[in-house]
């Protein structure tokens, strides 16, 4: 069975700390594949010290390496070998930047060759990276480049709700100009066609939210309900995708909750993020969708003010291992 690739993320961020953890408590046996790291040996080796553990690593053959903390053993292909002594916490260097990049270019390319079943994401430092000359302003940026794909959907997923984002980081002041008939429409295809490849829904039920306070009450609050919105719905139901709205997002979220619906469109991050947080602030996963390869994230950053002190929360990344794993399986 193809195994899920987890890349390490900021070695100076919770990353590493998380995957140990994860493993010595014996969190990864949920998951019926195998996983293995792409990072750094004596990064992670660090990682064990943070729970009175030390790591012992086996070379296997070329970059590969067991990873054993007591009795627990992890696979490692061992993409950087940074100079412990002068890498902190809450501190990346030049050097962590590329490191992080280099995770994920790695594990991209592993994917995209059929030899794993998808990616999972520790966090990176988004000015690190670009410092280390790779331009680009996060994970799904760099993800979308290497698949040759223009357009993606940013979907935050829990048990009880899940959104997809047809804008994601803009000024609230932009968000109205960068709504189109086609970017909703896309996303509503996009999303449509993951639930059925990916998550094995066969007719998946997308509630489409509105713009505007009480979808804008027939154009006393906006127009975009009219003029682009409600078009955008009707193409896609033209299509034969089960696709309503536009909802208002004060009611709607409510229903969504409960079950009605599969996924919800909305039309800008707030709009979906904080009902999200709300019921899954410590279990939320980022997935990419319209992707060719299985891609998915913790839905937390890299937390430095945690870094160091084996506390911080596991329930994200353990969330993104199962999902993945679900969606490789379909």
């Amino acid at each position: 069975m193809q195994p899920l690739l987890l890349t390490m993320g900021d070695p100076t961020g919770i990353g590493p700390e998380l995957i140990v953890k994860i493993l010595l408590d014996h969190s990864l046996e949920q998951i019926n594949r195998p996983v293995e790291i792409i990072g750094d040996i004596g990064i992670l080796c660090r990682a064990g010290k943070i729970f009175a553990t030390e790591g012992k690593a086996e070379k296997l053959e070329d970059n590969r390496y067991s990873l054993s903390f007591g009795d627990q053993k992890l696979t490692v292909h061992t993409v950087s070998e940074l100079d412990i002594a002068s890498v902190y916490y809450g501190h990346p260097k030049t050097a962590c930047g590329k490191s992080m990049a280099d995770y994920v270019e790695y594990a991209i390319a592993r994917c995209l060759a059929k030899t794993a079943a998808g990616i999972v994401t520790c966090p990176i430092n988004k000015a690190a990276i670009n410092a280390a000359g790779y331009h680009f302003p996060g994970h799904t940026e760099l993800l979308a480049k290497r698949c040759g794909i223009e357009k993606v959907v940013m979907m935050l997923a829990g048990k009880q709700l899940k959104v997809c984002l047809v804008t994601t980081h803009l000024a609230l002041r932009d968000v109205p100009d960068k709504l189109s008939h086609e970017e909703i429409l896309q996303t509503i295809r996009i999303t449509n066609v993951a639930f059925q490849k990916q998550f094995g829904v066969k007719q998946p039920r997308l509630a489409v939210l509105a713009l505007n306070p009480h979808a804008s009450e027939n154009g006393l609050f906006g127009d975009e309900e009219q003029r682009i919105i409600t078009p955008a719905i009707k193409a896609a139901q033209a299509e034969g995708i089960a696709a309503d709205g536009p909802h208002s997002a004060d009611t709607l979220f409510h229903f969504a909750a409960k079950g009605t619906y599969d996924a919800v469109i909305c039309m800008y991050h707030d709009q979906g993020l904080i009902p999200l947080k709300l019921l899954h602030f410590d279990d939320a996963v980022n997935v990419t969708l319209g992707l060719p390869i299985v891609r998915t994230s913790v839905d937390h950053g890299t937390a430095y003010d945690l870094a160091g002190t084996g506390t911080a929360n596991t329930a994200s990344l353990i969330a993104a291992l199962k999902m993945a794993n679900q969606m490789a399986n379909h």
